[in-house]
């Protein structure tokens, strides 16, 4: 006879609260009053297996966890004569406050009326990435590129630290390439690419997903049209990607925007640049696009140091004075050209 699941849900409830112990509650007045609390004989199993557990500060555990772990808490004090403690409604509240949407949805009308729709961050760093929004560069390339259609029809475009997807979806929906490679380091940015990608009525490649694709994958038959271009998303670590891998995208086009920021990665993408620059099976190196919001003219011109001194020629190219899909004060981007 199956177990009932109350006995089930019993079980795994006590697994998990021995395995992945409660921390962020407001100390030590909780833990006082539950210690203190009529009816404490209820509370003290799991106020030992969880509250005051050795391991709880390796192990902090979800919002969404705490919430459960709350709301049964507050469930058994209010079904016993226990009286209530005022101590638990507030840390209730204050991780309900905590799980409210720190994301919310933008759309941006493209000259062509197309629109992209993008979920992003309400906040400049979630998750210890500042990839989840969208930045200035990454709109002002998307606004050339609409102006350069010629330069990715028909053609397979890498994006480097592609963020949640704005300039990539754009040149898709209106410079119709052959193959946008969408591609990033940070799970959960690309976790967010890939729905964002999905939310504009683009399917991901099966199976390459989460990983460069190999060398046969990445063949095209040669002369072939499509109608929406194949899309790939690929997680790219610049340091361990390798030229094999590479030469298996057969890029002809690679954009980034807002890739030069820190001084600390800069080495990085220069070492990137230069496998990318063998990463043709005919022999020529694809061009190269980066756009970069001008933040500290520091970085910048290390940025620029770091090309002449391994022989990367760059050029500027115009951009737009202006942004349209920016409304407020206007930063001051470039766009360099780099023949690697």
């Amino acid at each position: 006879m199956a177990e009932p699941r109350s006995g089930l849900v019993l079980r795994f409830q006590r697994r998990f609260l021995a395995a992945r112990p409660l921390r962020s509650l407001p100390w030590p007045e909780l833990e006082q009053s539950l210690r203190t609390a009529p009816d404490s004989a209820l509370l003290a199993d799991i106020l030992e297996k969880t509250i005051l557990h050795p391991l709880c500060v390796k192990y902090p555990p979800s919002a969404k966890y705490r919430r459960c772990f709350l709301t049964e808490l507050i469930k058994k004090l209010e079904s016993s004569a226990a009286e209530p403690l005022d101590e638990l409604y507030e840390a209730l509240a204050d991780v309900l406050k905590e799980e409210e949407s720190t994301h919310c949805y933008k759309n941006y009308l493209l000259p062509t009326g197309d629109c992209v729709s993008l979920l992003e961050s309400t906040a400049l760093i979630s998750g210890g990435t500042t990839g989840l929004l969208t930045w200035e560069a990454a709109l002002h390339l998307a606004q050339w590129a609409l102006h350069n259609p010629s330069l990715f029809r028909d053609r397979t475009i890498l994006e480097l630290g592609s963020g949640i997807g704005f300039t990539g979806i754009a040149i898709c929906k209106t410079c119709q390439p052959r193959t946008f490679i969408f591609s990033d380091c940070h799970p959960r940015v690309l976790r967010q690419l890939g729905e964002n990608v999905r939310l504009n009525g683009f399917i991901p490649e099966p199976d390459v997903t989460w990983s460069i694709q190999t060398e046969s994958q990445g063949q095209e038959v040669e002369g072939e049209k499509c109608q929406s271009p194949k899309v790939i998303v690929a997680e790219l670590d610049w340091g361990s990607v390798t030229e094999k891998q590479l030469l298996g995208l057969r890029a002809d086009v690679v954009i980034a925007a807002d890739v030069v920021y820190d001084p600390e990665i800069i080495l990085a993408l220069i070492g990137m640049l230069q496998k990318l620059s063998t990463s043709r099976a005919d022999g020529k190196a694809p061009e190269v696009f980066i756009a970069s919001t001008i933040r500290n003219p520091d970085t910048y011109q290390l940025f620029q140091a770091q090309l002449d001194k391994v022989g990367i020629r760059w050029q500027m190219i115009p951009a737009p004075s202006s942004c349209d899909f920016l409304d407020d004060v206007q930063p001051d981007v470039t766009i360099l050209q780099l023949f690697i």
